[in-house]
């Protein structure tokens, strides 16, 4: 768990909650004043972003708070142990979705440009991985999405993000694309 110098059960009334470019979590339900409640969700952006980039070996981080500001079609899911950092709430995870124009080829290898939902960042912190937190979360953005999985671009998935979509839905057959994203 990711723990902050500042009440993450504030900021993120329930255990998942969704973030869009206007950095207001939706889940919120506090009192603090608009710029103070960016300025801590963009910190905790930054931190689990640079936290995906480390564990996924990656130089620059996906995910931040200036990142998700500035995208308009992206949204941010965020799951919390409200128990963790003795009650103040620890974060658990990130998943970060969001439309790409892309340029993708199909079973027979013909590019088509498409603007498709993508993956574009998940990350558990380590200790919760294999715990169910990752399902529950990635089963949280589809129904916010309103999504199959089947029908996501997803941004160079990890071979963990590989194994747990063939785990969990069954995803194997991948269509090869010349960019970095995978497609089912």
């Amino acid at each position: 768990m990711v723990d902050f110098n500042l009440n993450i059960n504030s900021i993120f009334a329930q255990e998942m909650c969704s973030v869009r470019s206007d950095l207001i979590p939706a889940c919120y339900q506090g009192h603090t004043s608009t710029a103070i409640l960016r300025q801590q969700v963009a910190t905790v952006l930054d931190v689990m972003g640079e936290a995906s980039a480390k564990a996924q070996g990656l130089k620059h981080a996906i995910t931040s708070g200036s990142k998700l500001l500035n995208a308009e079609n992206q949204t941010a899911y965020i799951m919390v142990d409200k128990f963790g950092n003795n009650g103040m709430g620890s974060v658990v995870g990130l998943l970060k979705v969001g439309r790409k124009k892309l340029f993708l080829l199909d079973e027979v290898g013909k590019p088509n440009e498409m603007v498709p939902q993508c993956v574009l960042d998940f990350y558990v912190v380590e200790s919760r991985q294999r715990s169910g937190c990752g399902k529950r979360l990635f089963e949280f953005m589809l129904r916010g999405e309103r999504v199959d999985p089947r029908y996501f671009a997803i941004d160079k998935p990890s071979p963990k993000l590989v194994s747990f979509l063939r785990k969990h839905y069954g995803l194997v057959h991948s269509i090869p694309q010349v960019n970095n994203y995978v497609i089912f």
